[in-house]
């Protein structure tokens, strides 16, 4: 029988790692599957966001109980088989770290991609280190029974792994990619909660990072705060990092159904019907003056079709999105059960769409944010008139009256406002000692007492159960 003679193969699963990634496009396509992942952010940060006294989902009826989780979830009283903290760490050391491990191996010589590969994976280790402290550090495909490291240690890892990758990263405005700039803005992340992350402060440092950013020239504030999550949000100047969406090739973003009424359909002409889940609570829209421009980001009131049509709740009563939500947990007998709490309207509602997802991408870092970062960094080492001067272009954009003096509940309550339903509100309560506060101003109601293990998440069972290797977080 004859047979082939020619035993040379051609491997087409493997990118070469010579004479590609020389240009923008070739590099483009070797890191996509890196970033294809973060895109999860948009719902995974907002699973972690309803611990807080931002939002909440509260059980309307039969809808949203979902097992207890999200009671669970806003109470503090989630267990290690918590099933949305599983997919979390799945989120990151699968989705992210995993698959981020794989493609270095691929792109071994080309030191900018390898930078850049890294500096995401830094971002996932940093989300780790904040969520759940102790974790293990992963750097190679397939080490799944690694053992959990110390926070301290962790908290090193990324420190080292950005301040390496940046001198790689580009200093072009790299739309939806870490360059030089995103790189120092997760370096200020690091640095504001090194007290939580490692015991010791790094306030300078702190400064030092953002001044980077700041003095860079790159990015500057909208004169419209919204301006920075319209359905074309690619255009802001302030958006430092954003995770580009698409409803048609890129979807997920579908923040408007989470917390719009299921008759909203007819005030935005909607493909589908709202889920009528996420909302915010009382205190917390109450800490908006009313002159304050940002508290138009949520929908409060009585509810029109989009030709002014009142909508009707699911009893027949007139649809109104009230201020307060009397209790966590409503049964279809309870009058304001659809209507309670206000909804988010922060990113633009993409009208008349065909489709479910929007166009909108999501932020991740703002100009806005780095500023607030430098200025508590700044305050907290005793520079008032220098935190002043960050903390009052952004009330002055808002409508508000420059401020004169601070203190640290004001600019926790000045991030609150300006940082709203985007992710950083967790990381900021625990940062001010705030998180696990039993009965404080920065606490929700419906917390049931939380405890100060809470300000970590624990090590899903799940996890521990296929790698032992890994220990449990005290208090679980």
């Amino acid at each position: 029988m004859a047979s082939c003679t020619n035993l040379e193969e051609s491997v087409y699963g493997v990118i070469p790692q010579e004479g590609f990634g020389n240009t923008p496009q070739q590099l483009a396509a070797l890191l996509g599957p890196a970033y294809s992942n973060v895109r999860d952010a948009s719902w995974q940060w907002h699973n972690h966001e309803v611990t807080t006294d931002v939002m909440m989902v509260p059980t309307r009826g039969a809808d949203w109980y979902d097992g207890g989780n999200w009671l669970n979830y806003h109470r503090h009283t989630w267990s290690t088989l918590h099933g949305p903290i599983n997919d979390m760490w799945g989120w990151i050391f699968e989705g992210g770290i995993n698959t981020i491990n794989q493609l270095i191996p691929q792109v071994e010589g080309n030191a900018k991609a390898v930078s850049e590969l890294k500096a995401v994976r830094a971002f996932y280790y940093l989300l780790a280190l904040d969520l759940f402290g102790n974790v293990p550090i992963i750097t190679e495909s397939g080490a799944a029974s690694a053992a959990t490291r110390t926070r301290a240690e962790v908290y090193a890892f990324v420190e080292t792994e950005l301040k390496a990758a940046i001198p790689n990263l580009s200093t072009d405005k790299t739309y939806g990619r870490i360059n030089q700039y995103v790189a120092q803005g997760l370096l200020a992340k690091l640095y504001l909660n090194a007290q939580v992350y490692k015991g010791s402060p790094e306030w300078a440092k702190a400064v030092a990072a953002c001044d980077a950013v700041i003095s860079s020239g790159k990015y500057s504030l909208e004169a419209n705060f919204f301006s920075n999550f319209t359905t074309q949000n690619q255009g802001s100047t302030e958006n430092v990092w954003a995770i580009p969406f698409d409803k048609n090739q890129a979807g997920g973003m579908t923040i408007a159904y989470r917390t719009l009424h299921y008759e909203n359909k007819a005030t935005y002409g909607l493909a589908d019907t709202p889920w009528n889940g996420f909302c915010s609570l009382a205190d917390f829209y109450n800490s908006f003056d009313n002159n304050d421009l940002r508290k138009r980001m949520f929908i409060t009131g009585s509810q029109k079709s989009a030709s002014g049509t009142q909508l009707k709740d699911a009893l027949g009563n007139d649809l109104v999105f009230t201020i307060d939500v009397p209790k966590d947990e409503m049964t279809a007998n309870d009058v304001t059960y659809q209507g309670a709490g206000a909804r988010m309207g922060k990113y633009e509602i993409q009208t008349n769409n065909a489709v479910t997802d929007q166009d909108n991408d999501w932020v991740m870092l703002r100009l806005a944010d780095i500023h607030l970062m430098r200025a508590e960094a700044k305050f907290r080492l005793g520079d008032t008139p220098g935190a002043l001067a960050d903390v009052n272009p952004i009330r002055q954009r808002a409508g508000l009256a420059p401020a004169t003096t601070l203190t640290l509940n004001a600019l926790l309550t000045e991030r609150g406002r300006e940082l709203a339903w985007e992710g950083w509100r967790r990381n900021d309560l625990v940062r001010f000692g705030k998180f696990t506060e039993v009965g404080g101003k920065f606490t929700s109601k419906f917390m049931k007492n939380p405890a100060p293990h809470t300000a970590l998440f624990p090590i899903p069972q799940q996890r521990i159960d296929v790698n032992p290797a890994l220990k449990q977080n005290p208090g679980y």
